[in-house]
């Protein structure tokens, strides 16, 4: 570090960071003198199998080790604490972290390329090619959600849903909703999807006082409906932000969604997609979500838990879920 006084360098110590992802990013935050790296980063990768995001943990690279200790001593002196051997830098980590189009989803980004008149995907050139298997996988699914015909080409309904900021499955619900006259609701739907979780489960003694008043909005359709119960209270309470910590609901995410409903309004304006209420007949909206999200479909195991349709994976409801003991 320095050759002063060792009492007076801890004096002088401002703030420590342990690293995670943030300690990779090109920002310089004043008085950061030390890094703590373990060498692991949660990163999500997307399971074509399972047709599942998770948030694996991983080892980082080489790059990312060397990003990391960048921000030590950005504005002085500074010092990196690696907690792995240079053995396992160098024969364990990659060079470079792996692109995420090779760890995503790519229905979504080849939909765009479809709309773009680009049509031989497979042999596209990629900077950082993903694997075959999930161009292959990603154009089953646009397939099968009525986005490509027979011969992988464009439909006029995939050419619609491209025009939508988001994945194809809450697109083709979006726009399957209106001919079942509850684009209304779903609208409300895919904004409160688009954001992060909206209840707030406090660490104190208020967990079974917020568990109490998130039942209240449990809906027995799921948590599709649980969600329209959420927002159309917050709208019939005027937007209230009282109302929110009443109800444990958090105001940020709301306005959030609020935000992204507004934005999908305008792109509906615009292609003159009706926005229409089915007031009390909940059935259309089942309808609309199953349109686009049927391949998550699952059947009751007589054993354990639930099976899905595509691919036979055993899943379970989750905890926090509305159907959760039903």
């Amino acid at each position: 570090m320095t050759d002063k006084d060792p009492d007076l360098d801890i004096l002088q110590i401002n703030a420590v960071v342990i690293a995670t992802n943030i300690a990779e990013t090109s920002v310089t935050i004043d008085g950061i003198h030390y890094v703590v790296d373990p060498g692991f980063v949660k990163q999500k990768v997307y399971n074509s199998k399972t047709g599942m995001d998770s948030l694996v943990v991983i080892p980082i690279s080489q790059a990312q080790a060397k990003q990391r200790s960048g921000r030590a001593g950005r504005t002085g002196p500074g010092m990196t604490y690696r907690l792995y051997t240079q053995r396992a830098y160098r024969d364990e980590m990659l060079t470079t972290p792996v692109p995420e189009i090779q760890r995503t989803n790519l229905a979504s980004t080849l939909l765009q390329l479809k709309a773009m008149g680009i049509d031989d995907l497979p042999s596209f050139d990629f900077m950082d090619a993903p694997p075959i298997e999930s161009i292959v996988n990603a154009l089953e699914q646009l397939h099968s959600l009525s986005a490509l015909d027979d011969e992988s080409l464009l439909t006029c309904l995939g050419r619609r849903m491209a025009e939508f900021p988001m994945d194809p499955s809450p697109a083709k619900m979006l726009i399957k909703s209106v001919e079942l006259g509850c684009s209304d609701e779903i609208l409300t739907i895919v904004s409160m999807l688009s954001v992060q979780n909206v209840f707030h489960r406090p660490k104190d003694n208020k967990q079974a006082l917020a568990d109490q008043k998130k039942a209240k909005f449990n809906q027995l359709e799921g948590d599709h409906l649980t969600l329209l119960a959420v927002y159309n209270s917050w709208k019939a309470n005027k937007f209230s932000s009282p109302w929110c910590g009443e109800n444990f609901v958090q105001i940020k995410t709301l306005k959030r969604a609020q935000d992204v409903r507004k934005q999908l309004m305008g792109i509906m304006d615009r292609h003159k997609l009706n926005v229409v209420s089915c007031g009390k007949n909940t059935d259309r909206v089942q309808k609309a979500i199953c349109s686009g999200f049927f391949r998550n479909a699952a059947k009751k195991d007589p054993q354990e838990g639930y099976r899905t349709l595509v691919d036979n994976q055993v899943v379970y409801i989750h905890p926090s879920s509305a159907l959760f003991h039903r």
